[in-house]
C-alpha cells in the first residue's frame, strides 16, 4: 500500500484570494493595521493561532487567539454571503480520482484548514468519499510539526516510509522530511521551487500533469523512500 497526502490551500484548491481577505478583514474587525498579501502567503498552511502570532510578532497567545476567532467570524460570513470561492486547481479533481480509484492506493489530507473548513471544500467540488484520511488544524499541532503525518499512517496502517507529502509550502515539506515520509511540492502555491527543496522537497510539480508523473513514478518503485525523479520527469 501506499499513501498520498495532500495540503489542500494551495495545493488541491486555490484559496489565496478567500484566506487574504478574510486575514485583512479578522485585522481590521480588531482596530489593527491589515498585513499585506505577500506577508499571508507566507503562513498558508499553518494552524491560525500560530499564523496570527507570526503576522503580528509579539502578540500573546491569547491576542493570537482573539485573531484566530475574528478570522472564523469573517469567514463564516462570508461564506453565508456566498462569497467563498475556493475553485480547484486545473486537472486536480481528475488526479485525486484517479489514485483513489487504485485499490493499492490510500489518498488522505494533512492541513492547517479546519475540519469544517475541509468538510465545505470536499461538498462544494464533490470529492467525499476521496479521502480515506484526514487530519486537520482542529486534530494535530500546526505543521512543520509531523503529528498529521504520523497519525494518518497509524490510522490506515502504512509507515512513513510508504507516504508521499505533496503541498505548496515550505512547513509541508519540512513536516514530511520529520516524519520519515517523501516530500513533493507544488510550484503554483505559496513558495517558490528552490524554497521547497530546500525544505525537503525531493521533486517540485509545475503542474497537475506532472504532478501525476511525479506520483506514478513514486509509487512504482520498490522503495519509495529512495525514489528519486527520472530525467523525463523533471521540470
Amino acid at each position: 500500500m501506499r499513501l498520498f497526502l495532500f495540503d489542500c490551500d494551495g495545493t488541491i484548491a486555490d484559496s489565496f484570494a478567500v484566506i487574504c481577505s478574510t486575514m485583512q478583514g479578522a485585522f481590521r474587525a480588531r482596530g489593527l493595521v491589515a498585513p499585506a498579501d505577500t506577508a499571508i502567503h507566507g503562513i498558508i498552511g499553518l494552524s491560525l493561532a500560530e499564523a496570527m502570532q507570526r503576522l503580528r510578532p509579539g502578540s500573546t497567545l491569547a491576542e493570537a487567539e482573539d485573531l484566530a476567532d475574528a478570522y472564523r467570524v469573517t469567514f463564516q460570513a462570508a461564506r453565508a454571503a456566498g462569497q467563498v470561492h475556493e475553485p480547484l486547481f486545473p486537472g486536480m479533481r481528475d488526479l485525486v480520482t484517479r489514485l483513489s480509484s487504485v485499490d493499492e492506493n490510500l489518498v488522505g489530507m494533512v492541513t492547517g484548514k479546519s475540519r469544517r473548513g475541509v468538510d465545505f471544500i470536499l461538498a462544494t467540488h464533490g470529492l467525499e468519499g476521496r479521502f480515506h484520511v484526514v487530519r486537520t488544524a482542529d486534530d494535530c499541532p500546526s505543521k512543520p510539526h509531523p503529528a498529521m503525518v504520523l497519525e494518518s499512517c497509524a490510522e490506515v496502517g502504512v509507515s512513513p516510509s510508504d507516504t508521499v507529502v505533496i503541498g505548496d509550502a515550505a512547513f509541508d515539506m519540512a513536516m514530511a522530511r520529520a516524519a520519515g515520509a517523501t516530500g513533493i511540492g507544488v510550484a503554483w502555491g505559496a513558495a517558490q521551487p528552490d524554497a521547497l527543496r530546500s525544505a525537503g522537497a525531493t521533486a517540485v510539480a509545475t503542474d497537475c500533469n506532472h504532478l501525476g508523473q511525479l506520483l506514478d513514478g513514486w509509487r512504482a518503485h520498490d522503495d519509495p523512500s529512495r525514489w528519486t525523479p527520472a530525467p523525463f520527469e523533471t521540470a
